[in-house]
């Protein structure tokens, strides 16, 4: 399994949540993080937590849907670290409503953070990774690229067109030493649920330290192997079979 130590890697959605939890398990392993998010705030606040715990942590602003924004976090971990390692594709939001009473900005806003934010910070980390000659881009996916529920089409649809883009990328990026994996996650014990579904039963969501450990898992294979797709389901998962 490869050592972790010194590689240079971007969270999107780093703020708080599954996010935080994957920040929290690279730090440990030695990863220099640059932790990305709307909320400079938290996101501030969590890599204080990393740094007085001594990670290697640094925080910035981030909207994943503005192409500029995308392009200048590339670029500012390039000018200062001069490399690139890894990018975890985690921000995403969802609006839950029937389609008639879901406003056409909020489609927009679903979409632009679940899957052209991805699209976009992938467009500008592969250049980088592509001259480097390795690289290794893991996206957070859901059950809700599996199978659908009601009252969530935009969730849906973003969720299944990044399960797409992210296997599209594996077969384009293999080539160049680049892995791409997705990872499927099930209901977590995180603000994404609990927040906008207060009565939920929370003994059927999981850690989201686990799924965190899940990705260092993926970052840790040797240079010869790649996992295109995992699933990680809490034992009680109620949106999989």
């Amino acid at each position: 399994m490869q050592d972790l130590s010194g590689k240079v890697m971007i969270v999107t959605g780093a703020g708080q949540g599954l996010g935080a939890a994957i920040c929290e398990v690279l730090a440990g392993a030695g990863v220099t993080v640059i932790a990305g998010d709307l909320n400079i705030e938290k996101t501030e606040a969590l890599v204080q937590r990393l740094t007085s715990a001594g990670g290697d942590a640094y925080a910035t602003r981030l909207d994943v849907g503005d192409e500029h924004a995308a392009q200048g976090t590339i670029e500012y971990v390039i000018n200062r670290f001069d490399k690139l390692d890894g990018l975890i594709n985690n921000a995403g939001k969802d609006v839950t409503l029937p389609i008639d009473e879901l406003a056409v900005a909020d489609w927009d806003r679903v979409v632009r953070t679940n899957l052209r934010g991805p699209f976009l910070m992938s467009k500008y980390a592969t250049p980088v990774m592509r001259r480097q000659g390795y690289g290794q881009i893991v996206n957070i996916v859901s059950t809700a690229a599996k199978r659908a529920w009601p009252n969530a089409c935009a969730y849906h649809s973003s969720k299944w067109g990044l399960l797409g883009l992210s296997h599209a990328l594996h077969a384009e990026l293999r080539p160049y030493h680049i892995k791409v994996t997705a990872i499927i996650a099930g209901g977590m014990r995180t603000p994404f649920l609990l927040d906008r579904f207060p009565d939920i039963d929370e003994t059927t969501l999981q850690d989201p330290a686990n799924v965190a450990a899940t990705v260092e898992f993926v970052l840790r294979l040797p240079d010869e192997t790649v996992i295109p797709e995992v699933m990680v389901l809490p034992m009680r998962e109620t949106s999989w079979p």
